[in-house]
């Protein structure tokens, strides 16, 4: 599993699947994520080249974290070119989504299309969350995986992403939320021309539907398929669901 030196810094990343295939995928993780929350059934499509990065300051790829979703996208552009990559599928979840939609804007050349989930043309950020990351987060930690999953999902699944949670960095945690927080595109929509695909939980309280319904509405060449009573971690909730919605939308391109 390979690092790669780019012109903003080390990067981790994971590739799986064959150079000459069909399609090249790229997954984005969201905040406090890594790697590590991609399903394998996303990470192992058939007849696609799929990569899953370590943002900067997350899992191995060198700090600092970013503040900003412009950050993320140009550091994820820099990463792009040092690997030579044709354009790509990019695969956002929530604070991921984000940088694939600024990246559309900003690389277009960069994308061939778009599976966002979780997402929104904004991302609202409670201001306790910003306080707690800050002062004491421990307590917010619990609270934000109360907030991320489904009321049906394992409690031992809950378990085991509070304590990758709790391995993060709070000022890593901070910064991500704080991008988060400051990020607004939905008078640019209207510009992003590549197709893209919206995956939503009906019970998300990260990023509510209503979000995701208006950035599916924004978008020029979107569709949009919504999981019932499913919350805003798809990729662990619904890992088969998911990654079926993508083959199909990636067999339509």
């Amino acid at each position: 599993m390979p690092f790669l030196n780019t012109p903003t810094g080390r990067a981790y990343y994971t590739a799986a699947g064959p150079l000459e295939a069909a399609h090249t995928l790229l997954l984005i993780h969201g905040a406090g994520g890594s790697h590590l929350d991609w399903p394998a059934s996303l990470r192992r499509l058939p007849d696609a080249r799929v990569y899953a990065l370590d943002l900067p300051g997350h899992g191995r790829s060198a700090p600092p974290a970013r503040d900003s979703i412009a950050g993320y996208s140009a550091w994820t552009a820099e990463w792009m070119r040092a690997l030579a990559l044709p354009p790509a599928v990019l695969v956002g979840h929530s604070m991921g989504a984000a940088i694939a939609l600024e990246l559309a804007l900003q690389e277009p050349g960069l994308v061939r299309a778009l599976v966002l989930i979780g997402a929104g043309a904004r991302l609202p950020v409670s201001p306790l969350i910003l306080e707690e990351l800050q002062q004491s987060p421990g307590e917010i930690i619990p609270r934000i995986i109360g907030w991320a999953y489904g009321w049906d999902f394992p409690e031992e699944g809950k378990a085991l992403a509070r304590r990758r949670l709790e391995q993060v960095p709070p000022a890593v945690l901070y910064r991500d939320f704080l991008a988060c927080s400051r990020f607004n595109r939905r008078a640019e929509l209207k510009d992003i021309q590549p197709p893209a695909l919206i995956l939503a939980g009906s019970e998300d309280r990260m990023v509510p539907l209503a979000l995701s319904e208006e950035l599916y509405h924004g978008l020029p060449r979107a569709r949009m398929v919504t999981f019932a009573g499913a919350g805003h971690m798809l990729t662990f909730e619904r890992p088969e669901e998911v990654a079926g919605a993508v083959s199909e939308f990636l067999a339509g391109l």
